[in-house]
C-alpha cells in the first residue's frame, strides 16, 4: 500500500497486511502480530505502520487509538534478519532512506491527533520501545522488560528521537542511563520512574487500555487532539509564550459546540455527550 492510498483511504478500510487493525466504535486497536519473534517489525511493517498513523490525520470518526503486542511481548525491535542483516548491504544513501523512514513513523504518531495509549507486557526493546515511548500513555505490567537496546548492537541511542523524547518522560539522567547501557526498564521500576503511567496484570492489560482510550474517545476529541498539538508544539516554547498559545487555543476551543454542550450539562447535572466539534 502507498503512502497515497493511505492518506486517503478510511481508517475502517485500511486492510495492513504487517499488522492487526481492529476498530471498535471510536477505538482502534494495532496489534502486533508475530508472536513467534515477539512481534519484530520489518521494513514493510514500519512503512504500514507510518501510514496508518498518517491516515489517523484525516479519520474523524476514530478518536483514540491503542497499540499493542500479541503473544504476551509487545515488541522486540527491528528483525534481525530481515532488517539489520540487509541494512550491512545498505550503501548512506539506503541508510538513510531507512532510519528517515522510521523517524516518520514516530512523526505520524506525533502527528496524528488521536492519543495513543500502548499497552506494554514482556519484551518491549529496540524500535518497540520507540514506539512505546512515542505513544502519549503508557500502560505496563510487572513483566514489562522495556530496553533502548541500540548501543548494544554498536549504535547510538539517539534513535527515532529518543534523546528528545525519553528524557522529558523519565528526565535526563534515567534516560542517559538507559539510552548509554542499553539495559531493561523493568515493570515496577518503569512505573516508579514515570514512564508507566500505572501497572495492571496481565490479564487486563488490553481491557485496561481500551478502557482508557475509550474514556478519552468519549471526551471532546477535537480539544483533545488541540492538547496533543500543545503538549508537542509547547516543548520549544518559552513559558510566556506557552501561556499565550494556550490561551489562544482555548480562546478558540469556547467557540466549539461542545463547551457549550459541557455547560448545559452541568447546569441540567447531567453528564455532557461530547461531538468532537
Amino acid at each position: 500500500m502507498t503512502h497515497a492510498n493511505a492518506t486517503i483511504l478510511p481508517v475502517r478500510e485500511f486492510a495492513p497486511r504487517h499488522f492487526k487493525l481492529e476498530v471498535d466504535g471510536k477505538v482502534a486497536t494495532v496489534t502486533l502480530d508475530r508472536p513467534d519473534r515477539k512481534n519484530p517489525l520489518t521494513f514493510e511493517s514500519y512503512a504500514e505502520l507510518r501510514d496508518f498513523f498518517r491516515a489517523l490525520q484525516h479519520e474523524p470518526e476514530v478518536k483514540a487509538v491503542v497499540i499493542t503486542g500479541a503473544g504476551g511481548n509487545f515488541c522486540s525491535g527491528g528483525d534481525v534478519f530481515e532488517i539489520i542483516g540487509p541494512l550491512l548491504d545498505r550503501d548512506m544513501v539506503g541508510l538513510m532512506e531507512f532510519t528517515q523512514m522510521t523517524g516518520d513513523l514516530v512523526k505520524a504518531m506525533r502527528a496524528c491527533p488521536q492519543p495513543v495509549v500502548a499497552a506494554v507486557d514482556g519484551v518491549c526493546a529496540g524500535a518497540g520501545a520507540i514506539l512505546a515511548m512515542a505513544s502519549d500513555m503508557r500502560l505496563g505490567t510487572a513483566g514489562a522488560k522495556v530496553a533502548f537496546l541500540f548501543t548494544r548492537v554498536g549504535l547510538a541511542g539517539c534513535d527515532m528521537g529518543a534523546c528528545a523524547i525519553l528524557p522529558r518522560i523519565v528526565g535526563q539522567g534515567r534516560a542517559s542511563e538507559l539510552l548509554f547501557t542499553g539495559r531493561s526498564l523493568g515493570g515496577e521500576e518503569g512505573e516508579r520512574w514515570g514512564f508507566f503511567n500505572r501497572l495492571v496484570e496481565p490479564a487486563e492489560l488490553l481491557d485496561a487500555a481500551r478502557e482508557l482510550a475509550q474514556r478519552m474517545a468519549d471526551g471532546p476529541s477535537f480539544a483533545n487532539g488541540i492538547t496533543k498539538k500543545m503538549l508537542h508544539m509547547e516543548w520549544s516554547m518559552g513559558v510566556d509564550e506557552a501561556i499565550d498559545a494556550e490561551a489562544l487555543a482555548q480562546g478558540m476551543l469556547m467557540q466549539t459546540r461542545d463547551f457549550g454542550r459541557a455547560f448545559h450539562a452541568f447546569a441540567a447535572r447531567q453528564k455532557p455527550e461530547f461531538e468532537g466539534n
